[in-house]
């Protein structure tokens, strides 16, 4: 297990997962507690810690773009598009990035 996420690749995968986690717990869970129950507590815990991952997730997709060698009006600018959309990170895993060989990245 220890060499398990030890390629860009994979990273990138574990990174889209945890930033669609994120964003749907954040849209789904602390923006209607804050505007139903005027609890703001969970948006400002949750709201930093997407933003972070949503940065990695950024440059992770363009990192691996160089190595897997993309064009980027191909395949960067979608897998890029993926983290502004609820469940787009998981669509462009499934279609993309589980399809790249993560030994290639390594």
């Amino acid at each position: 297990m220890a060499g398990f996420f030890n390629s860009n690749v994979k990273q990138l995968r574990l990174v889209g997962l945890l930033e669609g986690i994120s964003l749907l717990v954040l849209l789904g869970v602390a923006v209607p507690m804050k505007h139903l129950y005027g609890d703001p507590a969970l948006v400002r815990a949750l709201g930093p810690v997407h933003g972070l991952l949503f940065l990695l997730f950024v440059i992770k997709t363009l990192s691996v773009g160089v190595e897997q060698r993309w064009k980027f009006s191909e395949t960067t600018w979608k897998v890029l598009l993926a983290c502004f959309v609820p469940f787009g990170t998981f669509y462009i895993d499934q279609r993309i990035l589980r399809r790249l060989p993560p030994e290639a990245a390594e």
